[in-house]
């Protein structure tokens, strides 16, 4: 029996924006994300479905927290002027509403948040499962969540934030859902399944609404070249109940000022295909290979049921050492076994610092 697909983690929750350079600036400075994994203008021209048919110039920028989670790919058109929603983003609209950071001290996090007076929206609070955590606002209008976590890499404990943990993703049935994110992507463990209103929200535009929430993880530990680093994420699906939400992206491109997409890493991507096939998530966007001179791979997108997109990249040349030219390549390892801790850390010789 084939052990393929693999999928190791998130690896990346992409976000549009304005302004790349600033934007890195605000994510590293904030969420500790500074560690550049590829830094590049390139053009989009394998996005036609997404981007009105044409190929776009764009400038993206891969961002780590070496302590552990996933990155951000910071994505800026140069070619047009990204749009932001036409209305504010309501909890419960259909596509990503919140990209989830993890903490191993949430309320620490919080005060220190407070004392270099970062846009936090609202107070500490708690989730369902009595959980803390809190929001906040990034300079463009996109919300970010810091939330609990056990699990880490290269652990700082005078930096209170990792990496990317997972998202809030808007759906108009979670059951339907489901056959996406439990079955396909493996979140298949419920944390907490509730409904009705609920105070941690009341902060956000739209949070006064009656919601079904719930929060998956996953039961299996991820394997593959970077699950140690990536680690253990969670998704929390939401639907709103008394009012019919809208697309995040209605009548915008990806790419565009928001959370465009989230991302995996994976190997196996000929099982995979076959698999979301199957299970109704037909690829949408199929790259090959590709060498992007830095980094080299093949990536593919798919839609959850609300045309949420998903990407899937399989990794087949990263940078550790860029000022050596030291290039590892993956196609000929055991998919299921991790990266050494060292050559991941060395990783951490490129940060940037302020």
């Amino acid at each position: 029996m084939s052990k393929l697909p693999i999928i190791s983690g998130i690896q990346q929750i992409g976000i549009g924006n304005p302004s790349v350079y600033e934007a890195f600036k605000w994510y590293r400075q904030t969420f500790g994300a500074d560690v550049p994994v590829f830094d590049e203008a390139a053009e989009a021209a394998l996005m036609l479905p997404y981007t009105g048919g044409q190929p776009r110039q764009r400038h993206a920028i891969l961002a780590l927290n070496m302590q552990g989670g996933g990155g951000l790919e910071i994505w800026q058109y140069t070619s047009r002027t990204p749009e932001p929603p036409a209305q504010p983003l309501l909890i419960g609209d259909l596509g990503i509403n919140i990209a989830k950071f993890k903490s191993h001290n949430v309320a620490k996090a919080y005060a220190d948040f407070q004392q270099r007076n970062i846009s936090i929206i609202g107070d500490l609070s708690k989730r369902p499962d009595g959980s803390a955590h809190f929001f906040v606002l990034d300079p463009y209008g996109n919300i970010c969540e810091v939330v609990p976590a056990s699990d880490w890499f290269n652990k700082n404990n005078n930096v209170w934030t990792g990496g990317a943990y997972g998202c809030t993703i808007g759906v108009s049935d979670i059951e339907k859902a489901r056959t996406l994110y439990s079955d396909v992507l493996g979140y298949d463990q419920v944390i907490y399944d509730e409904t009705g209103s609920f105070a941690d929200l009341e902060v956000l535009n739209g949070g006064g609404h009656s919601f079904r929430r719930v929060l998956l993880t996953h039961s299996k530990e991820r394997q593959g070249a970077f699950s140690k680093l990536l680690g253990r994420s969670e998704i929390e699906l939401i639907q709103v109940q008394d009012r019919t939400p809208v697309k995040v992206f209605a009548d915008r491109f990806w790419g565009d000022i928001g959370f465009i997409h989230l991302c995996f890493d994976v190997n196996g991507m000929t099982e995979l295909e076959d698999l979301c096939t199957k299970k109704g998530f037909p690829f949408t966007v199929n790259s090959g290979d590709f060498d992007m001179g830095e980094a080299a791979g093949h990536f593919a997108y798919i839609e959850d049921p609300d045309g949420t997109l998903i990407e899937f990249v399989e990794t087949h040349k990263v940078p550790i050492l860029k000022k050596l030219n030291w290039y590892f390549n993956l196609k000929n390892r055991d998919p299921l076994k991790p990266l050494p801790g060292w050559m991941i850390k060395s990783m951490g010789f490129g940060r940037v610092t302020d």
